[in-house]
């Protein structure tokens, strides 16, 4: 959609689908109209906080399940070692209590699954703040398709 579209329409699933925080979506609804892409980048790197994290995970499939549809299916393309992955996914989950979240477009299977067992030497703080990080990534890539110029 382009974005005189965003800033006039009823954009709330979009928004939702791209981040699944009611915060981060109402911040970027009352932001309308944005006069460019960059306003609207801008405005959704919004800091989340814990429970905003914790809430946005639990709409995230697990690294290495295939989806069956949608951009989490395209955004995991490239992993291809599900079995290696269920076991680390099981163990990271054990440790922090929520699924493995990674920005995984364009990176493949082995990336992946190495930054998982790095983020296994993380403090829980530690890794839920970096999975608040890889979020907005991952929303900000899911805005980028969805909205143009």
């Amino acid at each position: 959609m382009l974005l005189t579209e965003f800033n006039t329409t009823d954009v709330r699933p979009l928004l939702t689908a791209c981040l699944a925080v009611p915060r981060w979506v109402d911040t970027l609804l009352a932001g309308r109209p944005y006069a460019d892409l960059e306003a609207l980048k801008a405005a959704a790197d919004l800091p989340l906080s814990s429970d905003e994290i914790r809430l946005a995970m639990a709409a995230h499939p697990r690294i290495g399940e295939k989806p069956a549809a949608g951009w989490a299916r395209s955004e995991q393309s490239g992993v291809d070692n599900a079995d290696a992955f269920a076991a680390a996914n099981a163990e990271y989950e054990a440790k922090f209590g929520h699924v493995y979240l990674v920005c995984a477009s364009g990176r493949s299977g082995e990336e992946l699954l190495r930054i998982l067992r790095e983020r296994l030497d993380n403090d829980p703080a530690t890794e839920l703040a970096i999975a608040g990080r890889e979020l907005l990534k991952i929303a900000e890539l899911r805005l980028a398709k969805a909205v143009t110029a």
